[in-house]
């Protein structure tokens, strides 16, 4: 959350809405580069044909239509759905297959491009033990399932890629198929192509060409001249947000080794006064983040490592700008919290994103949009932000989390911070010592690129695999 006073605020969020996009289609044309040499089709039906059920069914049979034969590892399958809810996580599962289940891959991912009948998509690979296909063989049977991971009933009259009807097998082009990195068979969702070079939700691998800043937090201490030198700053200064007369300590920023890894521990202690309170905060001293990917990896606590619990705290990874005079229609700010103990009126551990266009801070009057989800999230998860000109997206754990609405677009550059504070003292009144810790293992930034989760994490490995613990390619705005 920002550095400003927040003592006794309660979200207000003026508008809650998802964009879907439109539902019509662009066909994807057959004749590619690898049809000329191969190519597939794709047969489907279901056996679980009612608008609701326990799981889809989508059974596939891949043919080879072209003259050559064809390695099943280059083939990819795309069944596209929407999700029932933005939080939904769901499962794959195999129940049989003539080419054997253990040689089918079956992974899920989120669409660039959601429209009204699909945000999501199950993708189906094969190994390379899973052998080749001669001219006019198929795949025999591929009874492949997935399902909600809550075991929630499916809504599956609202997904792009089913068919009730369908319950023989037949030619079917609302499933894509993709051959050695081509698309060969099928009609995606508007938008959606998987092979489109201009798609960020295909290939796994990172484009390139945007700048970017990497920092691996290795680092000594607090002290260490790296940290200013890198153009972090590790607060002292006083202010809000959190309760009055709480300090800033850069003492309780750490960097510990956890699973033989360096990571940054933010360190947040209170013996139940404001005098007590030490709070901590890292923050870019540049502003010069605006539209792009953000990401980070993050360590949630639910309890504090010592003393007693209950606490309204603020865990978080967002970015901001100033606000240069209330109501201010050039603010911005992007935010994950978590608040592990409730607060601004909850009871229990919730996750907000909230994207923010202004705000007056006295009286209270906010301009924003935010998504939540009322579960616990302790332990690590992978948080990415993407901004374009269009909206707004948070995902979580490589699913799509909340999307936000053009108006709350940046319109000047921000900088990235994380920060653990309390909300006030009225969670927990002991004046037993007590403290909780937020981990952060990376942050990534990646100028004027949308990347997907999954090319959020290929290019953190690679950068990792290069031994690269810190670049910042960045320039200033």
């Amino acid at each position: 959350m920002s550095n400003r006073p927040l003592s006794g605020r309660r979200r207000v969020a003026l508008v809650l809405s998802a964009l879907l996009g439109g539902t019509a289609l662009v066909a994807v044309p057959l004749s590619t580069p690898a049809a000329a040499a191969g190519g597939l089709a794709v047969q489907y039906r279901t056996s679980a044909s009612g608008a609701t059920a326990d799981q889809s069914e989508p059974w596939f049979k891949v043919r080879n239509t072209g003259s050559t034969a064809v390695q099943l590892s280059q083939v990819k399958i795309r069944y596209y759905f929407k999700a029932d809810s933005a939080s939904a996580t769901y499962r794959f599962a195999c129940s049989w297959a003539v080419k054997g289940c253990a040689n089918v891959t079956g992974t899920f991912g989120t669409l660039a491009h959601p429209t009204g009948t699909a945000d999501r998509y199950l993708e189906i690979g094969f190994t390379s033990t899973a052998g080749s296909l001669v001219p006019g063989a198929d795949t025999g049977d591929m009874q492949l399932r997935f399902y909600q991971s809550s075991w929630q009933p499916l809504n599956q009259a609202d997904d792009y890629s089913f068919n009730g009807a369908q319950t023989s097998y037949a030619d079917w082009n609302k499933v894509t198929a993709q051959l050695a990195g081509a698309t060969v068979w099928g009609t995606a969702p508007a938008g959606n192509d998987p092979t489109d070079p201009t798609d960020p939700t295909d290939p796994t691998d990172p484009p390139g060409g945007g700048q970017a800043l990497f920092d691996d937090f290795s680092y000594s201490s607090y002290t260490d001249p790296a940290i200013s030198a890198h153009g972090w700053n590790v607060r002292s200064n006083s202010g809000g947000p959190g309760v009055p007369g709480a300090a800033w300590d850069p003492s309780k920023v750490t960097f510990p080794t956890v699973s033989g890894n360096k990571v940054m521990n933010l360190e947040t202690s209170t013996a139940g006064t404001g005098e007590s309170t030490r709070q901590t905060e890292v923050l870019t001293k540049s502003m010069k983040f605006k539209n792009g990917t953000y990401a980070a990896r993050v360590k949630f606590a639910d309890a504090p490592k010592s003393g007693p619990d209950g606490d309204h705290l603020v865990q978080t990874f967002f970015t901001i700008n100033d606000l240069k005079a209330p109501m201010a229609d050039d603010y911005a700010e992007y935010d994950f919290e978590y608040l592990p103990n409730g607060g601004w009126g909850e009871t229990g551990n919730i996750l907000y994103t909230t994207s923010w266009e202004t705000y007056n801070p006295d009286p209270w009057q906010a301009v924003n949009q935010h998504t939540e989800s009322r579960q616990s999230y302790a332990g690590w998860h992978d948080l990415v932000l993407t901004i374009d000109n269009s909206s707004i997206k948070y995902y979580v754990d490589g699913q799509l989390f909340g999307t936000h609405d053009a108006q709350y677009l940046p319109e000047r550059p921000m900088s990235i911070n994380f920060n653990q504070w309390l909300i006030d003292l009225a969670g927990q009144t002991s004046t037993t010592a007590r403290a909780y810790d937020e981990q952060v293992d990376y942050v990534l930034h990646v100028k004027d690129q949308v990347l997907t989760p999954a090319q959020v994490a290929a290019k953190v490995t690679a950068y990792r695999g290069a031994g690269t613990a810190f670049v910042d390619e960045v320039p200033s705005s």
